[in-house]
């Protein structure tokens, strides 16, 4: 059985530790790189990912003969030549790196070295994306920031223009939140929201998404507005759709699905759903059923809903995709799958009562009830 490793053991560890110390030391004789990695390798171990980022960052400031931008200096020169050269072969770049860039929010971040270090930050994002330190200088020089945020969104390394979208994301995962109208970064999606990259593109349609948690009906008319605009093609245009509006449309929200062309009230209707086994443990497999008919040709978008009850009596949902197609008349359009009944770190699978419903175009029909029993 192949044991899964930690990233917070891949992401920073002794060898990274000492890389860091090389490269810095190659630009400045005057570092002592054994005694960095001592250092820093005496507390590592017993750290979780954030904290290793933080005890290296701060073992450099403590090694480093100098400070301020000269220290600053040193960082940018000990960079590879370009991230490819670094050994990065994804967009999000390498944790090794991800000290260089909380150096700067943590050492930095005064009004005195803000150009300065903002404009390591663009730089840095290449080799690690720089999101999570942006966020510190958004907090503290927000109107400054932003500026700047507004001309990396125009820069020609579209890992800058990703950062200029990802970093100013009101509910961006695991960050701190930042002070800001969930709508700050608007002209920056609209900047962004036809760019060339998926990349790019994946984090607007994520901003986006953030956006349509509080306000729903600003993150549909902007895509109403991109729409009108002709600047993506189809497909891009619902892969931004979808992605932002996926929470809204699990909760079935109708001007959601009417905006993908999916009619809420769609003649349409449904067997009975059916299950092959009621009784199930955790990690087993939930094969279900039903068929879907219409009477006019109909673009349909399914999704299953598990429903129970949590520990605090509170009611619990799990909202998963199934399938997207078109109902013909005289056509039975199947809606079965084999479904991993599995805990994920959102949702506890616990022994207890459930029951499945199908969503159809934002529709609940009628669910079934299973049992989760005691593994």
């Amino acid at each position: 059985m192949t044991v899964k490793v930690p990233l917070k053991e891949t992401a920073l560890n002794a060898e990274r530790i000492a890389r860091i110390g090389r490269e810095v030391q190659a630009v400045c004789p005057k570092f002592d790189a054994d005694s960095f990695v001592t250092s820093v390798m005496a507390d590592l171990p017993q750290l979780e990912l954030s904290a290793r980022i933080a005890r290296t960052s701060e073992g450099l400031h403590a090694h480093l003969p100098v400070t301020g931008p000269d220290a600053l200096g040193i960082l940018l020169r000990s960079l590879p030549p370009t991230p490819e050269a670094a050994g990065v072969t994804n967009d999000f770049g390498l944790h090794l790196y991800s000290p260089h860039s909380d150096y700067v929010s943590r050492y930095l971040r005064t009004a005195e070295h803000l150009n300065q270090a903002l404009a390591a930050l663009a730089r840095m994002t290449g080799y690690f994306s720089a999101e999570l330190p942006v966020r510190h200088f958004l907090a503290t020089f927000p109107d400054e920031t932003m500026k700047a945020v507004e001309t990396w969104s125009r820069d020609e390394d579209f890992r800058v223009r990703r950062l200029a979208s990802e970093a100013t994301r009101p509910l961006l995962p695991w960050a701190p939140r930042i002070a800001l109208p969930a709508d700050a970064g608007m002209p920056v999606l609209d900047q962004l929201y036809n760019d060339a990259h998926l990349y790019v593109r994946t984090s607007v349609a994520n901003h986006l998404g953030d956006i349509a948690a509080s306000q729903p009906d600003l993150a549909l008319a902007t895509l109403q507005r991109w729409r009108q605009l002709g600047r993506l093609s189809d497909d891009h245009f619902a892969f931004i759709a979808r992605n932002a509006l996926r929470k809204r449309l699990k909760e079935g929200w109708p001007p959601a699905y009417a905006l993908l062309g999916y009619a809420h009230d769609a003649p349409i209707a449904l067997t009975p759903l059916t299950l092959e086994r009621t009784e199930l443990r955790e990690g087993e497999t939930m094969n279900f059923s039903a068929a879907l008919t219409a009477t006019a040709t109909t673009p349909v978008h399914a999704m299953i809903v598990i429903a129970t009850t949590g520990q605090n009596g509170r009611p619990r949902e799990k909202v998963s995709f199934l399938r997207r197609g078109t109902a013909k008349p005289g056509e039975e359009l199947s809606l079965a799958n084999a479904h991993p009944l599995r805990s994920t770190a959102q949702w506890k699978v616990s022994p207890g009562s459930y029951s499945l419903a199908l969503q159809v175009n934002g529709r609940r029909f009628p669910s079934v009830a299973f049992t989760v029993l005691d593994t």
